[in-house]
């Protein structure tokens, strides 16, 4: 690299870079507390989205027109965030199949399951199911290449098993032992998200920026969902009077767009091993609104479960010198 180049986070980060040379013990104490404070909103944020969710579906409503204004509202959001910051580039062939794939694989699937599931579980068990993302991504990110295989990693997919059959199978551990199937269509959702990763990571996103395919794949959700929700007889009619599901999913789809920008802006600024420590917080203020909000109870088996969970996701993380690599790519 030439002596004059900036370096890329200099570049992306230039005045940080400044105020180092001029105070870097003061510059580093700063931006640990910046970083510090966005992960922590974004945990306690993301963490609300689970019993949010559960109040949107009490009454009711079903998941394709759930999932139809959520996309609409979140792209709404993010088409004013792209219009101002001037960020809409073209849309060729690639980039709108690659749109479309993320959308129905980040938001149309694992939202259908996420709202099928979110109705018949509680909202703290929901949290700590949608945590297995990682413990879902490696596996497929192993049979595609992407991954070495590592036993410490493997170890934490095995405590992400054991954390499932604890919701699975002791007759105590929901409080309904009826609605057990619908563990397994909430890890659907997770799946679904970690194909979505694997995807992103192999093929790219086609030039667009992280907004722009959210944006995108919104709209292209929105589109999708709409016609059929009304054929389907799903369709949430928004023109009568709120009440609490509707204004639910009216923060679950701005928290959507926020969480996933402001998640992205912390990968850049503090790094995406020291940011992947989110999912920690999303599982434990998931499942501390749920208690606090819905007061929801758990039994002892749930909490083993919820401990075997976060174990699982410490194991799972990728190395630092892992992340460094991946970014450079």
């Amino acid at each position: 690299m030439d002596a004059k180049s900036p370096l890329p986070l200099e570049s992306a980060f230039p005045v940080v870079h400044r105020d180092f040379r001029k105070n870097p013990v003061a510059t580093i104490m700063r931006t640990n507390m910046i970083s510090w404070a966005v992960l922590f909103s974004l945990g306690a944020i993301w963490g609300l989205a689970m019993p949010i969710m559960r109040i949107a579906v009490s009454t009711g409503h079903q998941q394709l027109g759930l999932i139809f204004w959520q996309s609409l509202i979140s792209c709404a959001a993010l088409g004013i965030f792209l219009l101002v910051n001037g960020g809409f580039r073209g849309l060729n062939r690639r980039r709108l199949a690659t749109s479309a794939i993320i959308s129905f694989v980040g938001t149309i699937l694992p939202g259908f399951c996420a709202y099928k599931a979110a109705y018949h579980l509680p909202a703290g068990v929901m949290s700590i199911i949608i945590s297995l993302v990682p413990m879902t991504t490696l596996p497929i990110a192993l049979l595609i290449g992407l991954e070495k295989f590592q036993t410490t990693r493997m170890l934490g997919i095995i405590f992400g098993a054991i954390a499932i059959f604890l919701l699975l199978g002791p007759d105590a551990s929901l409080p309904d032992p009826s609605a057990a199937i619908f563990v397994l269509v909430a890890a659907g959702a997770s799946i679904f998200y970690g194909i979505e990763a694997n995807f992103v990571a192999k093929f790219g996103t086609a030039g667009l920026g992280p907004v722009e395919i959210l944006f995108w794949a919104s709209l292209i959700g929105a589109a999708v969902c709409g016609p059929l929700a009304l054929i389907s007889g799903q369709w949430v009619d928004l023109t009568v009077a709120w009440g609490a599901p509707e204004f639910a999913l009216l923060t679950l789809a701005i928290m959507h767009a926020f969480g996933y920008s402001s998640y992205v802006w912390l990968v850049g600024y503090a790094g995406s091993v020291f940011s992947t420590q989110v999912a920690y917080l999303v599982t434990l203020f998931g499942v501390f609104w749920s208690i606090v909000l819905l007061q929801e109870h758990y039994s002892g088996w749930i909490w083993a479960a919820l401990a075997f969970m976060v174990v699982g996701l410490f194991l799972v993380r990728p190395k630092r010198s892992q992340s460094a690599a991946m970014a450079t790519r």
